[in-house]
């Protein structure tokens, strides 16, 4: 769902609440993630029955242990600057050295790869200037992938390079459900080892218009069908709804969430998913003419408290 521009669009003075934890995790795929800023190596040269799901409101008193915090898309003004970060974003949509160089202090950058033609000439000259750059904490390698046009093969190819040329950062790919929204399956998508992923992201947005209303109990069907195929819940990250309306291909009917909505959502990822290595607001800059988090105070303040 992601398509690459960059807008500028002043981010709104909120009030700061809550407060939070930071760990790092032990992360998927056979991965354990060393300190980002490890020595780097010179690259080659470039030639059974479901449980039962709950939809009531979670106790307030769950504990999120999350120290990275991701928002997509349009991340940087006019003159480069970071405007997710007023609202405790830490973790950076990159596409450029130039971006990455230029980010605050204690904000680190995801860098938007969308490439899986293996590890060729063209791979390595997108990741090869990367390469010791402390700021990296990985690469989003792509976008709901279908397995049919880029092969498993080609992503662990590209993986492994990065795990072995760039040790410590992170392979994140988002998944697409293969299934229904009632019945989410991964099943002969990426699997854990030999997609070479670290992390995967789950996408349900349970708001959408042509619902007479929200499907909360999407999220817990999505972790469930991740974890049946294999993937621990420590690769998972969560991705929540900061989105809706729009022109988007096949007439989908999402709806931006009202602050209540997505206080809902963020208490029941936190449910089932305390502990991720990093979450994700999907989408701060605008697509297809769609509502977005760069737009909306009243979901910037439940995010500024959220990201804390």
């Amino acid at each position: 769902m992601r398509t690459r521009f960059t807008v500028a669009i002043a981010a709104a003075a909120v009030t700061v609440m809550g407060a939070g934890a930071g760990v790092l995790l032990r992360v998927g795929a056979g991965h354990v993630a060393p300190p980002i800023a490890s020595e780097p190596v010179s690259p080659p040269a470039t030639g059974a029955t479901e449980p039962a799901v709950s939809t009531s409101t979670p106790s307030a008193a769950i504990s999120v242990v999350t120290r990275w915090h991701y928002t997509a898309n349009g991340n940087f003004g006019q003159s480069g600057q970071y405007l997710p970060g007023s609202l405790g974003f830490n973790l950076a949509d990159v596409s450029s050295v130039t971006q990455l160089n230029g980010l605050p202090t204690g904000v680190l950058g995801l860098v938007w790869l969308g490439y899986c033609g293996g590890a060729d000439s063209t791979f390595h000259a997108k990741v090869a200037p990367f390469i010791g750059k402390s700021r990296t904490f990985g690469f989003y390698m792509m976008d709901e992938p279908d397995p049919s046009t880029c092969l498993q093969a080609n992503l662990k190819a590209e993986c492994d390079w990065i795990h072995r040329y760039m040790p410590g950062a992170r392979t994140f790919a988002l998944l697409e459900n293969r299934g229904a929204s009632n019945s989410p399956t991964f099943a002969n998508s990426y699997m854990p080892g030999t997609s070479g992923l670290d992390l995967i992201g789950l996408d349900p947005y349970p708001v959408r218009s042509n619902l007479p209303s929200p499907d909360y109990a999407e999220i817990a069907r999505y972790v469930q069908a991740a974890e049946a195929v294999g993937w621990p819940q420590s690769a998972l990250v969560p991705v929540f709804q900061a989105f809706g309306g729009g022109n988007w291909r096949g007439g989908a009917t999402w709806r931006l969430p009202t602050p209540g909505q997505e206080q809902q959502i963020l208490a029941l990822w936190a449910s089932v998913l305390p502990a991720p290595l990093f979450d994700y607001a999907y989408s701060w800059g605008q697509q297809h003419g769609d509502q977005s988090l760069s737009a909306s105070r009243d979901l910037q303040s439940i995010f500024a408290a959220h990201n804390e």
